[in-house]
């Protein structure tokens, strides 16, 4: 620590007269948006350039905003968390883009589809989002945005580029970045390719007792957090076109991730790919701003069992099966079979369990920004989006055997949202009050299991034909009901901000917001234990049963948010944030029997079970701290600035009294930075309390509270940048309290006796020690 320190003090003296020469300037054209108010934050390139070096998932640039955590899950594929309320329960939008995960255990969400170094400014609305920038969500908003267009001086050409390098030491992990732009005074052409791939990292000590994985042959340290290695490719080509006040642009966004293992689902992601095609058109016209967005997505996306997870499974001893589940180890089997008797004895050959998602998502937005005269402005607005999904799983054997089990068949969502905003700025108080509506309209075919080629309507299978898993019960209950639904959904938002001098601001916000169940929580219809656990995007190793008699959320929100500071904003600041959300349908769960095809009446307790989503009522609070101090400025040594952020967030089911599920527990951060010239390093302290308040519905673990260190530096000339670092300084033992279950090992597929792994109990641990260097040119 104090190497680094003193070295960033020594040089910055030296270097701190050095003439800078500045790059040539260009024109940057792009949408930076209204004003943020104080309630929200915004990251810009600045902000996020130092994090890209610690990290390859675009969720985790976020977590030094307040009231932000993220969902464990792969490693470029975390989930983020704003104040109690995660993934489908945010609106994120990605260059205007509305991305749907594809996947039963969402492990492509709308974050991972772009690179962390393409990047170049988030805004984050925590609570009480502008109806404009909402929609289809209860929570807050999440507007990403890549880089913008860069055009040339009238008569001029520009020609520019960067190239990126990293590497962190835990997990060997490893990758580059390229970007290239040419452009004319009226037309702008950029490419961008980003490339990540990481081994298993290992925690700050053992957190298990056994080796075995599943898969004869191979092992893993007791340190080792199993299924967390993973490769990713992102590239994309940006075209803009300029003239008079109007601005055409188009990308065309291409990624593929060979495999993503998970430590905390029982299956991995071993292909995704995904395209997208955005066109967007900003005039500036006599009445005000058009803005018009098209955009085509299409993702295709497998699992099966990654290396670290057991691979063959079938009752009876090998040749003809593979051990049955009380087998440490998964012996390959042939031949392919389903479940049949040999000599008095069950046999059986399974390969795997393949599961394929396919989706189309198909959108367009417009919306027209109208001055009514001085501080005020009218935005009418509305969004279309078309959503296709098909989710099916291949015979592999075993009890998967001999048809394709459809999961959701020819799932849809349509969303129809038209929006009214009117904003009014004066001297002291400026507000937002906006109303929209949507109408979403959703449907899906009938289904089967494993054990059909037809789609059942009774419930009982034919003559002389077993029902495993009650599959054909289930399948035939939900196809003999009506499945579409419309949903008739009302938002509305009003944004008070109060500015009585220089040195405060203060904000209040009111809103209702309405989000309608997704695909795989209306249309999910399978009982039976091993299937359940296959639909699961909370990672807490339990399975989940959909409800077709879902109704939509409704969140009601009261924010309020202080801003203290300087008359400058540059020496000191507090920014105090208290909130409360009232949710009514609140989309909870309970435990199901599937052999009654009720609820249970007596609960699994300290164990993995079956779920099935019903909705509740359900209620949040908390707030959130952020403050900064000019501690020095002009010293040898430079500036020296201290920021901190702190959060707490409670969450309860306001039906059955239970804590609501993956709640982050009181955290802060403490971060002290000299900046002395080129050079920027910093100190930061992590400190979160141990959760106690989990739900007991999933049999959710505890995790106990920890403190950790963090070192990062950097130095930057005009044409090169270089980031080293150390997180976890002191290689600190800890579990991750939103990391949910590990099941990154073992026989995966369902719920194994024991001693057989995996079994209840094991938080997923955070990463131990990891030193870390990036480097970047720009030409």
């Amino acid at each position: 620590m104090m190497t680094v320190f003193g070295l960033a003090a020594a040089s910055g003296i030296a270097l701190a007269d050095e003439s800078f020469t500045l790059l040539p300037e260009v024109q940057v054209i792009g949408d930076r948006g209204r004003s943020l108010g104080v309630g929200a934050t915004r990251l810009d390139d600045a902000d996020i350039i130092a994090r890209r070096a610690s990290t390859s998932d675009t969720a985790r640039l976020l977590t030094g905003v307040p009231g932000v955590s993220n969902y464990g899950a792969g490693g470029v594929s975390s989930l983020p968390v704003i104040r109690g309320l995660a993934s489908d329960r945010l609106r994120t939008k990605v260059d205007g883009i509305d991305p749907v995960s594809a996947c039963p255990n969402h492990m492509n969400p709308p974050l991972s589809y772009v690179d962390p170094t393409a990047v170049e400014s988030v805004q984050v609305y925590p609570s009480v989002t502008p109806v404009s920038l909402g929609g289809d969500s209860i929570g807050g908003s999440i507007i990403v945005e890549s880089a913008v267009h860069a055009f040339a001086d009238p008569g001029e050409r520009l020609t520019r580029g960067e190239v990126g390098a990293f590497y962190r030491s835990n997990g060997n992990s490893w990758g580059g970045n390229l970007a290239a732009t040419a452009a004319t005074d009226a037309f702008s052409l950029r490419y961008d390719a980003a490339y990540a791939q990481s081994d298993n990292y290992k925690a700050g000590g053992d957190f298990k007792t056994y080796a075995f994985t599943g898969r004869a042959g191979h092992t893993l340290a007791q340190d080792v957090v199993g299924s967390t290695a993973y490769e990713a490719n992102n590239q994309a080509v940006t075209l803009g076109w300029k003239q008079d006040g109007h601005l055409l642009d188009f990308s065309y966004r291409y990624q593929h991730i060979p495999y993503e293992a998970y430590p905390n689902q029982r299956m991995d992601m071993t292909d995704n790919r995904n395209d997208q095609f955005n066109l967007g058109y900003t005039g500036e016209l006599g009445w005000g701003t058009l803005k018009l967005r098209a955009y085509y997505q299409k993702t295709q996306h497998a699992m099966d069992f990654g290396d670290d997870k057991r691979f063959w499974y079938g009752p009876g001893k090998p040749p003809l099966g593979s051990g049955g589940n009380t087998a440490f180890n998964g012996t390959p089997c042939s031949p392919i079979s389903g479940v049949r008797m040999v000599n008095g004895m069950p046999v059986g050959c399974a390969a795997g369990m393949p599961m394929e998602t396919e989706a189309k998502n198909t959108g367009f937005s417009a919306t027209a920004a109208i001055p009514l005269g001085a501080g005020h402005e009218l935005r009418l607005g509305g969004d279309y989006q078309q959503y296709r999904l098909d989710d099916w799983w291949e015979p592999s054997g075993s009890g998967m055997w001999p048809y394709t089990f459809r999961n959701i068949n020819d799932g849809k969502r349509d969303r129809y949202a038209v929006f009214g905003e009117w904003e009014l700025s004066g001297d002291r108080w400026s507000h937002i009050v906006g109303l929209r509506y949507e109408a979403v309209a959703m449907d899906a075919d009938p289904v089967h299991g494993y054990n059909r080629n037809d789609y059942p309507i009774r419930a009982t299978p034919p003559s002389g034909m077993t029902d495993m898993g009650n599959q054909t019960r289930d399948a035939a209950l939900f196809n003999a009901r009506s499945r579409d639904r419309m949903d008739h959904n009302w938002d509305f938002a009003w944004i008070a901000r109060f500015t009585p001098d220089a040195t405060q601001d203060y904000e209040l916000g009111v809103a209702q917001k309405t989000r309608s169940p997704n695909l795989y929580e209306r249309y999910t219809w399978s009982t039976w234990q091993m299937a359940a656990l296959m639909n699961n995007f909370v990672g807490d190793g339990n399975g989940y049963i959909g409800n077709l008699d879902l109704d939509p959320e409704v969140a009601r929100t009261l924010s309020l948010t202080a801003d203290w500071h300087d008359a400058d904003r540059e020496r000191w600041g507090v920014r105090l944030s208290p909130y409360y959300t009232y949710v009514e349908a609140y989309i909870d769960a309970v435990q199901w029997d599937s052999t009654r095809n009720a609820p249970r009446s007596v609960p699994v307790v300290d164990d993995f079970t079956v779920l099935k989503y019903v909705n509740q009522s359900a209620y949040l609070y908390g707030i959130d701290l952020s403050a900064h101090y000019l501690v020095a400025s002009g010293t040898p040594v430079g500036d020296l600035t201290l920021q901190g952020i702190g959060s707490y967030t409670r969450g309860k089911n306001d039906d059955t009294g239970d804590n609501l599920y993956n709640i982050m527990p009181l955290y802060g951060k403490l971060a002290l930075t000299q900046q002395r010239g080129p050079w920027r390093n910093t100190l930061e302290g992590e400190f979160v309390a141990g959760k106690e308040d989990v739900s007991r519905v999933r049999n959710e673990m505890q995790t106990a509270g920890y403190g950790l260190a963090h070192l990062r530096g950097s130095y930057e000339r005009k044409t090169w940048r270089i980031e080293v670092g150390v997180e976890n300084l002191f290689d600190r033992f800890y579990d991750l309290p939103l990391g949910g279950a590990y099941v990154g090992q073992g026989t995966t597929m369902t719920i194994p006796p024991e001693p057989n792994q995996p079994q209840w109990g094991t938080p997923v641990p955070g990463p131990g020690r990891s030193f870390y260097a990036a480097v970047n040119v720009t030409f």
